[in-house]
């Protein structure tokens, strides 16, 4: 008997040490897999940081210049004091910065035979040249660059012009400008078109529905909705809000019109769930002092559930403002040079801004392409960090 308590007794411990070398290997591999998502992640940022670096600098050259009515017709005329400059001009500086002369002398007539130092944007060519990639430049060219940079008149400064312009065919003058007031024109359709849908139908859901099978379809069907391809509402919105309604294709109002369908679906279950947290106690206690079933959502429980909704909205938006599928179907990767100022012009936005940088040939779009990806991350951080600081500042624990 003691022989086989003994052994009993060794098997039950054996299968402990089994268990607890199993428990020890499940948190090994848990870390292991917690470490390799923070390296992927951490190897993504380096990256994107390190390919945005040259897309945040930009070259540019300084130049003494005389205003005169030459330069309309030869820009190169107007430099001083600097005679292979003048030569150089136009390998050296910027079609982008010549073009705009004429309309500058005509805003500014008191310009003219005024002698001024500026830094002025120099060509692609001179921009990669400095950031030692490959370049058109010819020796002599490369040497008077040389020349310029020593003197401290050629360098690289903070690319101003990618957040001040919109999308350029020089690469040098392409910027983000109509791209980001196009994705603010989209933000705030979505806002005013989904928020009150998706909150208006959230509480019909919760505090009126009754429970039956119709209401049990619609809701199955929302929750499917929010699963749905993103392509396929684009294929909804190209379908009735332009060849059906006629809205103007590559509008924001268009675009905005179906992220905000896209965005529906997301901002009813979030407020389902945030109005299903507040307590029964809440409404039967406004019940029973005489409100109204309005009166006690209205006063009671929607205010309650607000920062649920809202975290949910913002949330749903940020989602939104990185899609580009259903943007395509309806064609705002068009190439829009201005920013749009009005919710029918043709307009794009930050995604697919990227999206076209991403297929350019020239090399100085590959870091304007990371620079672009960090300002769309920024913004959905941003929006984020809002919807968690919303949630942390006005829930409130029961």
């Amino acid at each position: 008997m003691a022989i086989n308590h003994q052994a009993t007794q060794q098997s039950v411990q054996d299968r402990l040490k089994r268990r607890y070398r199993a428990d020890r290997r499940f948190k090994a591999y848990s870390i292991g897999a917690l470490c390799v998502a923070i390296a992927f992640l951490a190897l993504f940022f380096t990256d994107i940081v390190i390919k945005a670096l040259p897309g945040l600098q930009q070259a540019e050259i300084e130049l003494t210049y005389t205003y005169t009515d030459d330069v309309m017709f030869d820009p190169g005329a107007g430099v001083q004091g600097d005679e292979a400059l003048a030569d150089e001009f136009n390998s050296l500086i910027s079609r982008g910065w010549t073009r705009l002369l004429p309309e500058e002398l005509e805003d500014n007539p008191e310009l003219e035979g005024t002698t001024e130092t500026l830094w002025v944007l120099a060509t692609d060519d001179v921009d990669q040249y400095l950031k030692g990639e490959y370049n058109a430049l010819g020796e002599e060219e490369r040497a008077l660059v040389d020349r310029l940079a020593e003197d401290g008149r050629a360098s690289l400064n903070f690319n101003t012009y990618l957040f001040t312009n919109g999308d350029s065919k020089l690469p040098e003058m392409a910027g983000l400008k109509s791209a980001l007031v196009g994705s603010l024109y989209l933000v705030f359709l979505v806002f005013i078109f989904a928020f009150p849908l998706g909150v208006m139908t959230a509480v019909y859901l919760e505090e009126y529905a009754p429970e039956n099978q119709l209401t049990n379809w619609i809701e199955v069907n929302i929750n499917n909705l929010a699963a749905v391809p993103s392509i396929i509402f684009g294929l909804l919105g190209l379908a009735v809000f332009i060849n059906f309604f006629g809205a103007p294709r590559s509008s924001a109002l268009v675009g905005g019109l179906t992220i905000g369908i896209m965005t529906l679906p997301l901002i009813i279950i979030a407020g389902r769930a945030a109005l299903r947290a507040v307590p029964d106690s809440i409404r039967q206690g406004a019940l029973a002092v005489g409100a109204s079933r309005w009166q006690m959502v209205k006063d009671h429980v929607l205010p309650l559930a607000l920062p649920g909704i809202l975290t949910g909205t913002i949330i749903g938006m940020a989602v939104a403002i990185g899609e580009t599928a259903p943007l395509l179907i309806i064609g705002m990767i068009a190439y829009i040079p201005e920013a749009p100022t009005s919710f029918t012009e043709a307009a794009t936005v930050l995604p697919a801004q990227i999206f076209t940088w991403a297929g350019m040939p020239e090399q100085s779009y590959t870091g304007r392409t990371a620079a672009g990806i960090l300002v769309l991350l920024a913004v959905m951080i941003t929006m984020n960090a809002t919807a968690i600081y919303l949630r942390n500042r006005y829930t409130r624990r029961w």
